[in-house]
C-alpha cells in the first residue's frame, strides 16, 4: 500500500522559512509528477507549486521567488523551501503524487503552517 508522509510544518512568525518534506513508501511506480498543495481556512484546495519528471518546476504568482520546489528520486522524495513567509501562506500542506501505470493520484495527510507573530 502507498503512502505519503509529510513533516516540516509548524508555527513560523512572518518573515521565516520552513522546509517541508514528502516521502512515499510502498510500491508506488514510476513518479511522473509531484505538486504541493495547500488549503487555508474555508478555501479550496490549490496548487502551490509542482515539479516534473523532467525537472520543470511550476509556482503560484504568490509564492514565486520565495519558494523552492525540488525532489530526490532515489529517495522517491518531494521538498519545499519556503521562505520570506506571509500570514497568507498559512494552511494545511498536502503532497500530490502522479505515480504508476495507469497512473494514479497519491495525496498525503496534510502538515499544517501557521504564519503569525
Amino acid at each position: 500500500q502507498v503512502q505519503l508522509v509529510e513533516s516540516g510544518g509548524g508555527l513560523v512568525q512572518p518573515g521565516g522559512s520552513l522546509r517541508l518534506s514528502c516521502a512515499a513508501s510502498g510500491s508506488i511506480g514510476n513518479i511522473y509528477s509531484m505538486g504541493w498543495y495547500r488549503q487555508a481556512p474555508g478555501k479550496q484546495r490549490d496548487l502551490v507549486a509542482s515539479i516534473t519528471n523532467g525537472d520543470i518546476t511550476n509556482y503560484a504568482d504568490s509564492v514565486k521567488g520565495r519558494f523552492t520546489i525540488s525532489r530526490d528520486n532515489a529517495k522517491k522524495s518531494l521538498y519545499l523551501q519556503m521562505n520570506s513567509l506571509k500570514p497568507e501562506d498559512t494552511g494545511i500542506y498536502y503532497c500530490n503524487f502522479i505515480a504508476g501505470w495507469p497512473r494514479r493520484s497519491y495525496w498525503g495527510q496534510g502538515t499544517q503552517v501557521t504564519v503569525s507573530s
